[in-house]
């Protein structure tokens, strides 16, 4: 179904990739792009369980907007094992003009698609999105 703002479909891979994020904690990490041909969002990258906060940040492009997800596990105080899902909205400044429009105006009907974002960030330098800035936030 497309996005009446954007025009941008979500390919159903999207929600079952995230799913298994979720459900089965097959996945560290996704991220996202708009296809530009087929006018819709895809799975660009899947993160592996064994990879860490540094792979994910690695893997979203300097200088092209980008949809991601990452789980972040951590140790709460009281010592207990948790896990925060967090949505992340790469917007960086060096991209193109009409990317950063056509990425926000289809943020929304994403996010929609992928139950059970616990946090979201919005990023357009690599210190928005620092392994400190996921820290403060899952608390």
């Amino acid at each position: 179904m497309a996005n009446a703002a954007s025009g941008m479909a979500v390919d159903d891979e999207c929600k079952l990739r995230f799913l298994e994020l979720k459900a089965k904690r097959t996945h560290r990490f996704i991220i996202y792009k708009i296809d530009d041909k087929k006018k819709m969002v895809v799975v660009e990258k899947v993160g592996e369980p064994v990879l860490n906060y540094d792979d994910f940040a690695a893997s979203l492009p300097a200088n092209e907007c980008r949809y991601a997800i990452f789980d972040y596990d951590f140790v709460t105080e009281e010592n207990c094992q948790k896990s925060k899902i967090f949505f992340v909205a790469w917007s960086p400044d060096t991209a193109r003009v009409r990317s950063k429009m056509i990425y926000a105006s289809s943020k929304e009907r994403f996010k929609r698609e992928l139950d059970g974002i616990q946090v979201e960030l919005q990023a357009t330098d690599a210190d928005e999105v620092g392994f400190d800035v996921i820290q403060g936030r899952a608390n």
